[in-house]
């Protein structure tokens, strides 16, 4: 028997992000307007939450260190993707593709999320050059899928994306030219 679910769009970009380049604060990439806040309603067990972004990413060369995306409820981070390794050719404004989903485990003063995706881009390291083979795929969280931190689902909050370098280089920079969140039950 069906349990009646349905695909809805709960928020979606209609500008670029602002860029992040030259720093190692965690650090939004959406603008105000982009995320979503969430009512007390929303919390259901089983319930998925699909994030899809893409836009441009530039690295330096030789040391560019890692990059750390991560979703935020409020200022609680519910997913983190872990420190991914960059490319040590250096890479200027080349695309990037986020796929991340978040099930809903737990709701309450304890909620969570469970989460796993991908992250694609010619920035990763190891990524072959486009005429040769494509771009690096990047699992996230870099580790062992696990629930994520904990946080109180009866109170209204917002939803964001961060990211965060480790080497703060003005030739280290990301932005996102495109990002929608569904819920797909």
């Amino acid at each position: 028997m069906s349990i009646q679910t349905w695909q809805e769009t709960l928020i979606n970009s209609q500008v670029d992000g602002p860029a992040l380049a030259n720093s190692v604060t965690a650090t939004s990439l959406l603008n105000v307007h982009e995320k979503w806040g969430m009512a007390q309603s929303w919390a259901q067990i089983g319930r998925v939450l699909r994030l899809t972004a893409c836009g441009r990413v530039s690295n330096i060369v030789t040391a560019p260190g890692t990059l750390t995306l991560s979703c935020r409820i409020g200022a609680i981070t519910i997913a983190n993707g872990g420190a991914m390794a960059l490319n040590v050719v250096a890479k200027t404004n080349v695309p990037w593709f986020l796929d991340w989903r978040l099930t809903c485990r737990a709701i309450g003063a304890a909620g969570n999320f469970m989460h796993q995706g991908t992250w694609i881009s010619e920035s990763v390291i190891g990524a072959p050059l486009p005429t040769a083979g494509g771009a690096g795929i990047h699992l996230l969280p870099n580790a062992a899928p696990a629930v994520g931190t904990n946080f109180d689902t009866s109170v209204p909050a917002t939803f964001d994306l961060f990211a965060q370098w480790s080497v703060a280089n003005a030739g280290n920079s990301i932005q996102v030219h495109q990002y929608k969140l569904e819920s797909l039950i």
